[in-house]
């Protein structure tokens, strides 16, 4: 619940952004690309974040592939204006998650939860965020699997490359 509470107005606007496919396109409010990772700001108060889609998605069910619709499958890192060093790291699976569920994400040897509710996912709270960003920063890449409220156990796979890069030039953007 506290990482909900966490994302005060940002949500609005990253779910206006998420359903607009912005990452595929060019946008005013794109200021970098880095790799797989760009960077946006908008807002007042400002807000600035590194986004991604996966380099890779696999979906199951009962252990088979199976193909299903998804609308944006994004990896967030988000900073807002005069809040300090560490990024909100967010997800949307471009579903909705099952109720109680977690997404694991596995960067390397090291492995995080993220809590879910309806179609975001979020760590638990500024000093996971924390331990997740310093992680992607030196990971190569970051494996989430979540599970869909009908079932579906999806993979996405992040390439990391440029992540340190984007991160960085938000948080400059921002603070």
């Amino acid at each position: 619940m506290a990482a909900i509470l966490r994302t005060g107005v940002a949500l609005a606007s990253l779910v206006a952004w998420a359903a607009t496919g912005a990452v595929a396109q060019e946008s005013d409010n794109r200021v970098a690309v880095e790799t797989a990772w760009s960077v946006f700001v908008d807002g007042d108060p400002q807000e600035c974040w590194a986004v991604s889609a996966p380099a890779e998605t696999v979906n199951t069910r009962d252990g088979q592939p199976v193909t299903v619709r998804r609308g944006d499958i994004l990896l967030f890192a988000t900073y807002r204006d005069g809040q300090g060093d560490v990024a909100e790291i967010s997800f949307t699976g471009g579903y909705p998650f099952r109720d109680g569920s977690t997404v694991d994400v596995q960067i390397g040897d090291t492995e995080f939860q993220l809590f879910v509710d309806g179609n975001w996912a979020w760590s638990a709270s500024p000093e996971d965020d924390a331990r997740l960003l310093e992680a992607m920063r030196r990971g190569r890449e970051a494996v989430l699997t979540g599970v869909s409220s009908r079932g579906t156990q999806t993979r996405d796979t992040f390439n990391l490359f440029g992540f340190t890069a984007a991160t960085e030039e938000a948080q400059r953007r921002c603070n």
